[in-house]
């Protein structure tokens, strides 16, 4: 999807002896749905150990993007963002890269009876993965912390620093307890050429809202296995396609009707529906609301 929306900002930079991040802010499109979410990425390399990662990815909405200064100018502030002409609502994506130099700070030696986080940041978990991470009130704090700081140069390096080891520690800390992890949907994810099949899948689902798809003729778009391009998918954004699809067709019906103003009889057709009652029933059960409800409100 990030091909598809336009680039506000972006700043990419490796601090020394720390993490390598990279920080892309969007101008948020209104018609399309996109939750946030986190991901973690554990890559292992047993013949190249010196390819080994650790990355964490998040991607947000409801920030605001002010091109006066990179981050909210004084107006958007002070909550007068109605006067200014420079605020942007974004969608914003960040990756924070680790790498095994810097991760081995925390290992603390002749610990016995490892854990999953322990065998993580020493790179003994033998198996690469890729995890789903909820985004607590914690978690989203930093985030917007790190998207609206003002420190420059020397002091942007400590202060992103700080922020990433606070990021580091929220996310290993939803592992805390797990032995092990779903070695199928592991190794299958660990490849990341895989990981983007199954996201250019979540990209042609948002594409094709009112032209219905079939989990076959998905596969084929991407060439991956239709077991597996399920399966990734689960595991990758929490939701089955078919759920995914179906909350993506209800939000862009929602936005017909309630936006545009378009009637039920319309927005039944533009998705692709053989009767306006199977649409209306599909549209409560996702909002709660019949279509005719929501156009009286």
């Amino acid at each position: 999807m990030q091909e598809q929306l336009h680039l506000l900002h972006e700043k990419e930079r490796q601090i020394p002896g720390s993490v390598n991040y990279t920080i892309k802010r969007y101008h948020r499109n209104t018609q399309w749905n996109i939750e946030d979410t986190g991901m973690m990425v554990y890559h292992y390399e047993k013949n190249k150990p010196k390819e080994n990662y650790f990355e964490l990815k998040f991607c947000v909405t409801g920030n605001v993007y002010c091109r006066q200064k990179d981050t909210e100018c004084n107006m958007c502030k002070f909550n007068a963002s109605g006067s200014c002409v420079e605020r942007v609502e974004s969608v914003d994506v960040l990756s924070f890269k680790f790498f095994p130099v810097h991760l081995s700070q925390f290992i603390k030696p002749r610990k016995t009876n490892d854990t999953l986080t322990d065998d993580i940041l020493n790179f003994k978990h033998t198996s690469s993965f890729t995890k789903i991470l909820p985004l607590c009130g914690k978690t989203r704090m930093v985030v917007e912390a790190l998207l609206n700081h003002s420190y420059k140069d020397s002091l942007e390096n400590i202060y992103i620093n700080a922020q990433t080891q606070m990021l580091l520690l929220y996310s290993l800390d939803c592992m805390v307890g797990e032995k092990e992890l779903d070695v199928i949907n592991c190794k299958f994810l660990a490849n990341e050429a895989d990981r983007e099949k199954i996201s250019r899948a979540r990209e042609i689902l948002i594409e094709h809202i009112g032209e219905p798809i079939t989990i076959k003729e998905l596969s084929r778009k991407v060439a991956i296995n239709e077991c597996y391009l399920k399966k990734g998918f689960k595991e990758m954004f929490g939701t089955t396609i078919f759920d995914f699809y179906q909350s993506q067709r209800m939000e862009h019906a929602r936005y017909l009707l309630y936006e545009k103003g378009l009637s039920v009889t319309e927005v039944s057709v533009m998705l692709g529906y053989s009767s306006i009652s199977h649409f209306s029933t599909a549209f409560k059960k996702h909002t709660g609301l019949k279509p005719c409800e929501l156009l009286l409100r």
